[in-house]
């Protein structure tokens, strides 16, 4: 006869176990590569807004002029963390560089228009102190701090809590692991363990 109707195979029954738990580690593994994205406004007030924020590694910071003056975004060479690359808007490697090129209105010079952005994702931790070219004087100056888990901006109210990527990577897994346990439970119920019998084999 062949296989009794109430009999799973063990490869199946262990390829669906595996493949759910791979499933929930892929997922952990996603998660925890993803880069939050931030904003800050370059305003006709000569600020940046926020002029201090707080983010976690891998996060990208975009600077966007929301006012009709233009600015840039240029880091103090001294004031950024050693094993950080230097960011500068206009992609100048140095500081000397950035301020000697800068013109108003050219953005190949490090000039960002109204409406315009410039970005830099910060991979280092850290304290990284920045300013505008052309307002520097006047105090448009920023700080981006770079720290595990990030925080959110300072709205003048209580942070909302942060769950660093990690624990985030380990509760996808373990809901994962949780997912393919309940499987296997089902299947135990609804086969009683009975896999891989045939009725040849109780013959």
């Amino acid at each position: 006869m062949g296989q009794n109707s109430n009999g799973v195979s063990r490869r199946l029954f262990l390829q669906t176990a595996a493949g759910i738990g791979a499933a929930g580690g892929s997922a952990g593994t996603a998660a925890a590569q993803d880069g939050a994205t931030h904003t800050v406004d370059m305003t006709d007030n000569l600020v940046f807004d926020p002029d201090s924020i707080t983010i976690a590694p891998g996060d990208t910071v975009i600077w966007e002029t929301v006012g009709t003056i233009g600015h840039s975004v240029t880091a103090y060479e001294d004031e950024i963390p050693e094993e950080a690359d230097y960011f500068a808007s206009g992609g100048f490697d140095v500081e000397s560089d950035a301020r000697s090129a800068y013109s108003a209105g050219d953005p190949e010079s490090g000039d960002v228009p109204q409406g315009e952005t410039y970005r830099h994702t910060f991979e280092v931790e850290g304290t990284y102190e920045y300013f505008c070219i052309p307002h520097e004087s006047v105090g448009m100056l920023g700080t981006v701090e770079v720290t595990p888990g990030g925080a959110t901006t300072d709205t003048g109210g209580p942070a909302a809590p942060t769950v660093p990527d990690a624990a985030k990577s380990l509760l996808v897994t373990v809901t994962g692991a949780f997912v393919a346990v309940l499987s296997l439970t089902y299947v135990f119920l609804k086969y009683g363990g009975d896999y891989g019998t045939t009725n040849e084999d109780e013959g």
